[in-house]
């Protein structure tokens, strides 16, 4: 039944199974077990972070580094008994360096450029801040899907001291952090760089200019102001650090043993790693996963809101759809738009379909027992999305219960109560086809040769017994299209198919959908196709 969740191994043998396993959160994990093979941390647990710049709205990006990141807390917990927290960190004191291109009222958000984030009123109108804004909707998402996580803001951390002792830090290093930081800049840039931003206490706008360190341990520095000279704190929230020092202030601060980042801070990632170790720390491990691009094949970014946001594929796809597309091959660039959905759908039910049969190896490699933390439902999928995509398409515009009625044809017990899982793709479904599919939908004429075909295929419609039609009407259009057009050329047969009846290039099995949409139905659609 649909919450019935298939029995669990016991843990020592879930463990073994993880030790071996090749699925990449749980060698991910293992990296952890090796960081600390002697036991828990002096702190007592494993800390993973992840990072967040609210300088534009969320996107799946962002989704996407806290579910992989979760998936490698939940394989380490399958092999190790220390506890975890995740954090996920708001750089919400970084200065508005551009106008995001996908807000409302961009030129009061152009008054406050340089600005911190959470100093810049709200473009929305709703919250405190324009970082209050998009931290409340990353945060609503990462509760919608349920994660398990500590949110921590840096203007919180940095304002309330946290950081204190850790930025002293930075100073008593300035000049070796500055020798890890210097070749990596232009030399232009070298002239005026340093670690620590002051917030200027005349505009509040967060300051790039040199800088020099008056009393490390009073956390005192000295720097231009447009003309004045201003000795100040860095302490309590009256400075920042440039994002690469800070990044790697926070794993020393918060003692961060894991955090994954994008294959474009690679380079990032190397020097951070160098002024931690600088600090007199570790880094964190972690492991670098390829970008999601847009249809055009570019980055997603989100000050361009490219690409899909999290209510879009929400709105057409489950959640677990999602973190099935996010799981898989993670090291690989993937496109990212809307016409990868129904296939992530199909995927991940046909994954979740084998995951109970498949012995414990197998299951520990399937994407499925990473989204469900080995917690699979056992409720299964009557049709395919793929299938339901056709149906509604065929119908148009249709009603949730007009498809369960077709849904009874194919599927003797159809009802939604038995079939949750089914009945929310139904939504999906039609969703999809009101927004993406209709519109495409185009119905050709048949040939000659394609017209005859289908007059047989109705024929032989006629003549199959009542019962189960699915098989039957499969063989049945099996034998016309080698009748008609030869072995060989059967694809053709099949796409006259899909292009003349259901206005699409492809399609399903052709057996299933006369099952689903019925013989007398199928029967009524072809003579509207050769009467067109």
């Amino acid at each position: 039944m649909a919450n019935e969740v298939a029995g669990e191994p016991r843990p020592d043998t879930l463990k073994a199974a993880a030790l071996e396993s090749k699925a990449w959160p749980y060698e991910e994990a293992r990296k952890l077990l090796k960081r600390y093979d002697k036991g828990a941390p002096a702190k007592g647990h494993v800390l993973f972070e992840t990072g967040y710049g609210p300088s534009g709205l969320p996107h799946i990006g962002t989704f996407n580094e806290v579910l992989r990141t979760t998936m490698v807390r939940q394989a380490y917990a399958a092999m190790s008994d220390v506890p975890t927290r995740l954090i996920a960190f708001s750089d919400d004191m970084d200065g508005l360096r551009k106008v995001p291109d996908n807000v409302p009222n961009a030129a009061m958000l152009a008054e406050h450029l340089g600005r911190p984030l959470t100093k810049i009123p709200d473009p929305f109108g709703c919250h405190e801040s324009f970082a209050h804004h998009n931290n409340a909707m990353l945060r609503a998402f990462l509760d919608r899907y349920g994660f398990d996580y500590e949110f921590l803001s840096a203007t919180d951390c940095y304002g309330s001291g946290r950081f204190d002792e850790a930025l002293k830090a930075v100073l008593r290093h300035y000049d070796a952090i500055m020798g890890v930081m210097l070749p990596t800049l232009r030399k232009e840039r070298q002239a005026t760089y340093s670690p620590v931003l002051p917030i200027s206490p005349k505009s509040g706008i967060v300051l790039q200019v040199p800088v020099e360190v008056v009393d490390a341990e009073a956390g005192l520095i000295r720097f231009d102001d447009g003309g004045e000279t201003v000795t100040q704190s860095i302490l309590g929230g009256a400075a920042k650090l440039q994002w690469k020092v800070d990044w790697a202030m926070r794993w020393v601060a918060l003692g961060v043993d894991y955090e994954m980042a994008g294959k474009d801070l690679i380079d990032s990632v190397t020097v951070s790693s160098k002024i931690a170790r600088v600090l007199g720390a570790r880094p964190p491990e972690g492991f670098n996963y390829e970008m999601f691009l847009d249809e055009k094949g570019e980055k997603i970014s989100k000050s361009k809101g490219n690409g899909l946001s999290l209510d879009q594929w929400l709105t057409y796809g489950p959640q677990e759809s999602l973190a099935f597309y996010i799981y898989r091959e993670p090291k690989k660039a993937k496109s990212l738009h809307m016409g990868v959905i129904p296939r992530a759908i199909d995927d991940y039910w046909q994954f979740r379909g084998a995951w109970a049969a498949q012995e414990l190896p197998q299951r520990l490699g399937n994407p499925v027992h990473h989204i469900h933390d080995g917690a699979v439902p056992a409720e299964t999928l009557p049709v395919t999305f793929g299938l339901l995509l056709n149906l509604v398409g065929v119908l148009g515009e249709a009603s949730a219960d007009q498809v369960w009625g077709y849904l009874a044809n194919y599927v003797p017990d159809a009802a939604p109560e038995r079939y949750p899982a089914l009945d929310r793709l139904v939504g999906h479904a039609l969703a999809f086809h009101r927004d993406f599919v209709a519109p495409t939908l185009v119905r050709r004429k048949p040939t000659a040769a394609e017209a005859a075909a289908l007059r047989d295929l109705d024929a032989g419609l006629a003549a199959l017994p009542d019962g189960d039609t699915a098989e039957d009407a499969q063989t049945l259009v099996y034998e016309i299209g080698k009748a008609h057009f030869g072995k060989e050329a059967l694809r053709d047969w099949f796409r006259a198919l899909y292009e003349t009846l259901l206005g699409t290039s492809q399609g399903p099995r052709m057996g299933s959908f006369i099952a689903l949409y019925g013989v007398e139905n199928s029967r009524r659609l072809i003579a509207e196709t050769l009467a067109a």
